[in-house]
């Protein structure tokens, strides 16, 4: 076991294996009395830190070690921060997975994707349903969010109820799907909440964070002022905000196309569920022959993903679609943190092309799908916890969340992820660390954060690559000159001409030359002085110390 400390019986103990002290990636653990609980499993995205890395998972070794004892895996809604990682790491856990309708046919098309949809058992919950897992009696409390069907998870042990919150909002028009479960919630706090687990996100927005029947109509008055072509982005998953879109083309006689593959994935999912199962959607070829006026299309990669249809938009690259003058890009989403070069990238380019960039602060296109602080007084009047531990946030969304809190009443701890405590029926308090970390998605397998292979793969990215090629007799002299290739580092011109010698090949030469008869018969002490004149040499010339691999090449004598 990695754990170096005792886990206290008729205790439910609490640890964020990632999504504490950070926005993404969530995975949260609970325990009581020998059994643990595992609520979400889901990604972040890389933010170019490490080259060609775009998935990041988080380290599951701490409950894998405990797996004969995980209950279940229980996901409160869809969105890849919550779910993303479980067919990457289902094979360490191998639990039984439950969620509802709409997050659960969304996995299993992503499991499909990986082929574990015959592995992971996945169980479908109805929104209010109640599961029993163990010692744990779990009623799912429905929400609102930015996407269908989200849900609190009112945890009920012998020692309690905890309340885990997921992402959520006070929606009083949420448009698709269910209103909040008030009555539910308010029959919570009559009974007593022990612990609530709490979404950050949105400490720092003073009042709501807005309906998204307010987003439609802006939408409606927006589009109405545009003779020319128009193209929205917004997340997929965001349901509401398609038929928004689509109501509020629709009143302006446009006629709505989808551009991206993860949203007719979404789409077909949604009406299979009876979501959206009013609309018809177009292909960008069938609107292909109408007036400008009466097309808009809806792309993925509001985030400025480089492979999304926008991107392909704005670098003309697309082969149906052109944007010009006269012509808007609505931008109906937020920025997630990390993501500003890329989209701000993006809006440089539609505006080269003298097309009208509309984003939030422009005009009222989105709405968050997390609390604002009159939201989040109004919850904590519901439900009354005696304890909170804030969560889905950066450390400064921590600490503003439980000094909020704490306004109102109600202790307050914050933990960042390993942090394990103690949610009651005693005073909550810290117990240890576990193991924490993240994992590489990298191409087709996963590896640690601070693998060798990925260190060097960011020093390669900042230094270069230099490639030494030697060949040396029996006796270890060199028979022809080094070779030295360097792409990332040197000009092939600097390489070969610029210099009577090459400064890089004369320091090799003069290391070598330094070498013992012995020493000259030993292929790894060739290769490592070589690659020592090698970095000193480009030290001293560039300033720089690159990545160096030597090939030794001994002839023989026959």
């Amino acid at each position: 076991m990695t754990n170096r400390f005792i886990i206290p019986e008729n205790q439910v103990v609490f640890v964020s294996l990632g999504g504490a002290g950070e926005i993404g990636m969530n995975m949260y653990l609970y325990g009581y009395n020998g059994k643990w609980l595992l609520v979400d499993c889901g990604i972040t995205f890389g933010d170019g830190s490490i080259p060609s890395v775009d998935v990041i998972l988080p380290d599951p070794t701490f409950v894998s070690e405990y797996s004969k004892s995980l209950m279940g895996l229980v996901i409160t809604h869809g969105h890849e921060d919550h779910l993303g990682a479980v067919g990457w790491l289902w094979p360490r856990l191998r639990c039984p997975v439950y969620a509802t309708p709409f997050a659960a046919a969304l996995l299993k098309r992503k499991l499909t994707d990986v082929g574990l949809d015959y592995d992971v058992p996945v169980y479908p919950m109805a929104l209010g349903g109640q599961l029993t897992l163990g010692p744990f009696s779990i009623e799912f409390v429905t929400l609102t969010h930015s996407i269908p069907e989200p849900v609190a998870l009112a945890i009920r042990t012998s020692a309690g109820t905890i309340l885990h919150s997921g992402d959520w909002k006070l929606d009083p028009e949420p448009l698709v799907g269910r209103e909040v479960d008030r009555e539910a919630l308010t029959r919570l706090g009559t009974e007593g909440v022990m612990a609530m687990i709490g979404d950050s996100t949105n400490v720092f927005t003073i009042g709501n964070s807005g309906s998204e029947a307010e987003v439609r109509t802006s939408l409606t008055r927006l589009f109405a002022s545009v003779e020319g072509k128009i193209a929205v982005t917004c997340f997929a998953s965001n349901v509401a905000r398609l038929e928004s879109i689509i109501a509020a083309a629709t009143a302006n006689d446009r006629h709505v196309a989808l551009l991206g593959r993860s949203l007719w994935r979404i789409v077909e999912v949604a009406q299979r569920l009876d979501y959206l199962s009013t609309i018809c959607f177009h292909t960008v070829q069938d609107v292909a022959g109408l007036p400008q006026s009466r097309v808009l299309y809806v792309c993925t990669g509001s985030q400025g993903e480089p492979s999304a249809a926008l991107a392909r938009v704005a670098a003309l690259n697309h082969p149906y679609v052109r944007l010009g003058h006269g012509d808007m890009v609505v931008f109906s989403s937020r920025i997630i943190p990390g993501n500003e070069r890329a989209i701000h990238h993006l809006h440089n380019q539609f505006v080269r092309l003298g097309t009208r960039v509309v984003t939030e602060r422009d005009h009222f296109v989105h709405v968050s799908g997390h609390p604002g602080r009159t939201e989040m007084a109004e919850m904590y009047e519901l439900v009354r916890p005696r304890f909170l531990v804030p969560i889905h946030g950066e450390m400064r969304h921590l600490v503003a969340h439980a000094d909020l809190v704490r306004s109102f009443g109600i202790a307050s701890m914050v933990v960042e992820n390993g942090q394990m405590i103690t949610l009651g029926p005693d005073q909550p308090s810290f117990l240890g660390t576990v193991p924490v970390g993240r994992m590489i998605v990298d191409g087709c397998r996963i590896i640690p954060s601070d693998s060798h292979m990925l260190r060097s793969r960011e020093r390669l990215m900042f230094n270069g690559l230099v490639v030494l090629t030697l060949v040396v007799d029996e006796d270890g002299h060199l028979v022809h000159d080094p070779q030295l290739t360097s792409s990332s580092t040197l000009d092939s011109d600097m390489e070969c001409h610029e210099y009577e010698e090459n400064p890089v090949i004369a320091a090799v030469r003069t290391a070598l030359s330094r070498l013992s008869v012995d020493e000259r018969y030993d292929d790894d002490l060739i290769r490592a002085t070589a690659r020592l004149a090698v970095r000193r040499s480009f030290k001293e010339n560039l300033g720089k110390r690159p990545l160096t691999e030597v090939h030794l090449v001994r002839l023989s004598m026959l």
